[in-house]
């Protein structure tokens, strides 16, 4: 996002911010995967009306925690048109935050299922779907400027957690900081960032990969949002059903 462009959005808040997300085609690359992507579906989702849009943030604009993952699924969040929506990476979030009282169901099929947010708001550094899960750095860097600006318009967050150490970088640098001296990423991690606006919390991210292999249970999920509780001054976790 160019430097003026952020600005005026910001002025403007959320609404502002998902509909510049929504209309943006500055990658050329990203712009072609996520629509080749709506028009060779596989077979599970054949016959369905993908969004193949960016995809913008999601939650309550009164959020004090703030969700970072990597970019939509080309299944998923390309698909349905929120973020963590349809995908296994997803239903892994949304559990975790209903159990966390976050959320108001486990789940997240479509963005008319009902599904409603407290104290929470979820985004990404990258708004479309790449090839392979991989940005390249120079897509990464054209979509922080809406990182930056959901940051601005969202004056409540005290707490991030990053999905994965691609969120964990990311967040760092739409907050500015650079080089040396910056916090390590890892699965439990705190530090504080923002010269000490927030508190970045990271977590390993709940994809397929992470999650099939054991690196993520979702006991050691749920301790991640225990955590984030316990930074928000809430009482422990109520790991719901």
């Amino acid at each position: 996002m160019l430097l003026w462009e952020s600005a005026a959005v910001m002025d403007e808040g959320l609404p502002a911010i998902s509909a510049a997300v929504v209309s943006c085609r500055r990658c050329p690359r990203l712009v072609a995967w996520r629509e080749a992507a709506a028009a060779a579906p596989p077979a599970r989702f054949r016959g369905q009306t993908y969004w193949a849009r960016p995809v913008p943030g999601f939650g309550d604009p009164a959020a004090r925690l703030l969700i970072v993952g990597l970019a939509p699924a080309a299944n998923g969040g390309n698909r349905t048109g929120r973020i963590f929506t349809g995908d296994p990476s997803g239903d892994w979030l949304y559990r975790a935050l209903h159990r966390a009282g976050f959320a108001n169901q486990p789940t997240s099929r479509s963005t008319d299922d009902g599904l409603v947010l407290t104290d929470c708001y979820v985004t990404a550094v990258v708004r479309c779907a790449p090839p392979d899960n991989k940005p390249l750095p120079e897509e990464r860097d054209r979509c922080l400027g809406y990182l930056s600006a959901e940051l601005a318009a969202l004056p409540s967050v005290e707490v991030i957690l990053a999905l994965g150490g691609f969120g964990w970088d990311g967040v760092l640098r739409a907050l500015g900081e650079r080089g040396r001296g910056r916090p390590l990423f890892g699965h439990g991690a705190v530090a504080p960032v923002g010269a000490g606006r927030y508190q970045l919390l990271g977590s390993y991210h709940p994809s397929q990969r992470n999650t099939a292999t054991g690196l993520l249970s979702e006991a050691a999920f749920d301790m991640i949002f225990t955590t984030a509780r316990r930074m928000l001054g809430l009482p422990g976790q109520p790991m719901r059903g």
